[in-house]
């Protein structure tokens, strides 16, 4: 599913403006320790699976749905890796609709299912070593989140808040930027 009946609602509404929109995503590993990464079948890039958290959906419900949808496979979500927002999860999509992502996101592992991409979001996916993801054509906001998160460590992490003004500094907070 492209596009949840709920964002179509929100859209429908205003247009292609900044929404801001909570989500989730899967650091999913195998026995080897690699990280599954999916190439995004609209932006031709890799990036981490997941997606957004429907009106009334637990985030830990919306990444075993999004699993189940993206990959086919059913995942138990295992730890809290880190929270991610701000200018760094901004996303402008090529029909012009611009998303403010802040993802929970969650180690994962998989209960039940080999991985089929579904062809819809996700195009091929494959399993990395972790740090390999440097070389990589990725999504920037994979490659912020992939930085800063360690699989290994239970401790979640986050971007550390930013400088009083700063934020305004930046231009970022007007609506419609």
């Amino acid at each position: 599913m492209a596009i949840s009946a709920y964002l179509k609602w929100l859209r429908q509404r205003v247009g292609h403006a900044l929404v801001l929109m909570p989500a989730v995503t899967a650091v999913i590993a195998d026995d080897e320790g690699r990280i599954l990464l999916a190439e995004d079948l609209s932006a031709s890039q890799r990036t981490l699976p997941g997606g957004a958290i429907d009106p009334g959906e637990r985030p830990a419900d919306a990444v075993v749905r999004e699993m189940r949808e993206e990959l086919g496979i059913e995942v138990e979500p295992t730890a809290v890796l880190g929270v991610f927002g701000g200018p760094e999860l901004v996303i402008d999509y090529p029909n012009g609709d611009r998303v403010e992502y802040v993802t929970t996101v969650f180690a994962c592992r998989i209960v039940a299912g080999e991985p089929v991409a579904d062809g819809e979001e996700i195009a091929r996916f494959q399993f990395i070593i972790p740090g390999d993801h440097e070389e990589l054509r990725m999504a920037p906001w994979a490659h912020h989140v992939l930085a800063r998160i360690d699989p290994g460590t239970p401790e979640a992490q986050f971007d550390p808040p930013l400088p009083s003004g700063a934020a305004d500094l930046l231009g970022y907070r007007a609506i419609g930027k």
